[in-house]
């Protein structure tokens, strides 16, 4: 995969002229930066239109067309920056209990990333939206983990871990995961799934999502939140097709698609105006 992998167009994508090397202090930066510039969105399913996965698919999108990706587009480019430094990667799956029923068991639908990195094990998940850790979390139970923007903690039973994030004081389940590898066919069939099943949250919905310093950007339909951290949640309601799009470009700064079709999906949201 790596051989595929423009590193220098990445780098530049994220604002990143430092050194290289498969260190933590260095890997940590890069994570940082990618959560910054490459912002959470599905406007592909959302527009009912293909998401590829194939590498050369992944980095014009996100590193030439000025879009963001959700999980698998995300945690697909992130994989193979890693591996461009040495590191030996594992694609691991969740099912993801953010915002889901309790009384429902999800189904697995999430990619996250697992390597280590100066003999410890780490995972990596730049691609989880609202709540992407905005650092590497270290593959270890019963420590509250600080980045950025929060903290996490996992927990372990059976061989299977729950990620829980710290919110406003209360630790709330983000997913579920074990360390079983996963491999592109797997990520191709789940992929498939979440883009194109008319119940799909990324079929119905307008999902986007980015961190600045200090601060989460979400946009969910026509529902705009901003997450200062420690401080209390802002809310807007957006109001027409013309402004959800300024909001897309000028916050999240997504370079929208030349596409009709985009337009037309974002009025019959403001129509239906239905939030997740």
């Amino acid at each position: 995969m790596t051989q595929q992998f423009d590193q220098r167009q990445y780098l530049l994508r994220i604002g990143y002229s430092g050194v290289l090397a498969p260190t933590l202090e260095v890997v940590s930066e890069l994570v940082a930066r990618h959560t910054r510039s490459i912002p959470f969105e599905n406007l592909s399913s959302f527009m009912g239109q293909r998401v590829g996965l194939d590498p050369s698919e992944l980095q014009q999108k996100m590193l030439h067309d000025g879009r963001g990706g959700y999980c698998y587009e995300q945690n697909g480019l992130f994989r193979m920056m890693l591996e461009s430094l040495g590191l030996k990667v594992e694609g691991l799956a969740a099912r993801v209990l953010w915002n889901a029923d309790p009384a429902v068991m999800p189904a697995i639908s999430h990619m996250l990333l697992k390597t280590h990195i100066e003999g410890q094990p780490y995972l990596f998940d730049v691609g989880f939206g609202v709540q992407t850790p905005t650092a590497p979390l270290r593959l270890v139970t019963g420590t509250q983990q600080m980045t950025p923007h929060g903290l996490y903690r996992l927990s372990e039973s059976s061989g299977e871990y729950l990620l829980e994030a710290d919110i406003a004081g209360k630790w709330v389940a983000v997913y579920r995961f074990d360390l079983k590898p996963r491999y592109p066919a797997d990520y191709q069939m789940f992929n498939w799934y979440v883009s194109t099943h008319p119940e799909s949250v990324f079929v119905k919905n307008l999902v986007a999502a980015k961190v600045v310093p200090g601060a989460r950007y979400t946009l969910r339909n026509n529902e705009l939140s901003i997450y200062p951290n420690g401080g209390p949640k802002q809310r807007k309601t957006l109001q027409n097709p013309a402004e959800i799009a300024h909001k897309l470009t000028s916050l999240f700064a997504i370079r929208l698609p030349h596409n009709p079709g985009l337009m037309v999906a974002l009025e019959r949201l403001c129509q239906s105006a239905t939030v997740i």
